[in-house]
């Protein structure tokens, strides 16, 4: 007669079990949202009917591929997926016009992955060039630390600062009109620049969902230390209370102002329309760290009218970038309807220029002093 596996006891697993799901956590593929959570601790699967919340991490089982066939693993590699590999990714929710809107499901019933740096929700809707939908993945459960608590990003953020250090480094916010507006490629180019000025530059993205290009661009670019959200220990900043996103905004610019950075520039996701991002760019907090905005767009329009969003509310606009510097008509439309500069990325890569935006002051603006202390 075959042997038989061993039998969980009345009092919970046996320790058979424990070591086999401990060794089969291990063995997945850990996305990038994961990379601060350590890897050999001895995990728990849990499958208790419990409602899952933004952060929390599962090991679930690729079901069907879609829109995304790969995952950004913790390691910096790119994984292709197959169905039956089996992930560790995080609960969140995700808002990208291009892509997905998806939101923490209520239970851990069969989702979606959502986003290639390793998010797993339930999709309410996709662009429709995505003609294959999302990733299909079922859950086998939700991790549980020793104690027995669900293992959260949270758990395993970088140590939360209450406020502002003094002296603070000039800072550049990298804003736009929306997704792919050039942010990321405007913020990496403007680092460039500032490097080759002789200046060491920190990066933190402020907003969106994790992944790890944006960051690995950055760290490309020069820019050193790179922080996201996710270090903040958040999986995305959709559907997070504003005062969690000015929490997590201080302290990604308290850590790397304590690394001695001699600038600072910021990413802030999404368009200026989107919920978080308008709220984030509306608070004191946002207006006592950006000196100076760096404001990208696809066309000369979307330039016009997310300039004058920003100078409504006193924001300081240093000049323009993004997706409209291919076109030279838009370029010449945005200039003469604004009064504003346009640098395309090869300007921004230029140390002169870099600088002169980091240096850049409005004399119609009055900027708000620093050190706000967030409640």
């Amino acid at each position: 007669m075959a042997p038989q596996p061993p039998q969980p006891s009345p009092d919970g697993p046996t320790e058979s079990r424990l070591l086999h799901e401990t060794e089969r956590i291990r063995q997945a593929a850990w996305s990038h949202t994961t990379r601060r959570v350590p890897r050999d601790a001895p995990y728990r699967i849990s499958q208790d009917a419990r409602t899952p919340r933004a952060g929390d991490l599962l090991l679930a089982r690729v079901d069907a591929l879609g829109h995304h066939r790969g995952l950004q693993l913790a390691s910096g590699r790119r994984k292709n997926l197959f169905p039956g590999d089996e992930i560790v990714v995080a609960y969140g929710n995700r808002y990208a016009p291009s892509q997905f809107e998806a939101v923490v499901p209520r239970t851990l019933g069969p989702c979606q992955l959502v986003a290639s740096g390793g998010v797993a929700a339930k999709a309410l809707s996709w662009h429709s060039r995505i003609s294959r939908g999302p990733t299909m993945i079922t859950p086998v459960g939700l991790l549980l630390n020793p104690g027995g608590e669900p293992v959260s990003l949270r758990d395993h953020a970088v140590e939360p600062v209450e406020g502002l250090i003094e002296p603070a480094p000039p800072t550049v916010a990298v804003v736009g009109t929306g997704m792919d507006a050039g942010k990321t490629t405007a913020a990496a180019f403007l680092v460039r620049g500032l490097t080759r000025a002789g200046l060491r530059v920190g990066f933190a993205k402020i907003t969106g969902t994790g992944a790890g290009g944006d960051t690995w661009l950055l760290e490309d670019a020069g820019a050193d230390p790179v922080f996201d959200f996710t270090d903040a220990g958040l999986v995305s900043t959709y559907r997070v209370p504003l005062p969690e996103i000015e929490r997590a905004l201080v302290t990604l610019v308290a850590h790397i102002t304590k690394a001695g950075v001699d600038a600072l520039v910021l990413e802030v996701a999404d368009g200026i329309l989107q919920e978080e991002t308008a709220a984030l760019l509306e608070s004191p907090v946002f207006g006592d760290i950006a000196d100076a905005i760096l404001f990208t767009a696809r066309d000369s329009m979307g330039a016009l009218a997310g300039t004058h969003w920003l100078r409504v509310r006193s924001l300081p606009v240093a000049g323009l970038s993004g997706i409209l510097t291919s076109s030279p008509l838009h370029c010449s439309e945005a200039s003469t309807a604004t009064g504003l500069s346009i640098y395309t990325r090869d300007d921004l890569a230029e140390a002169e220029t870099a600088r002169g935006i980091l240096e850049w002051t409005d004399p119609q603006v009055l900027l708000p002093g620093r050190g706000h202390a967030v409640a």
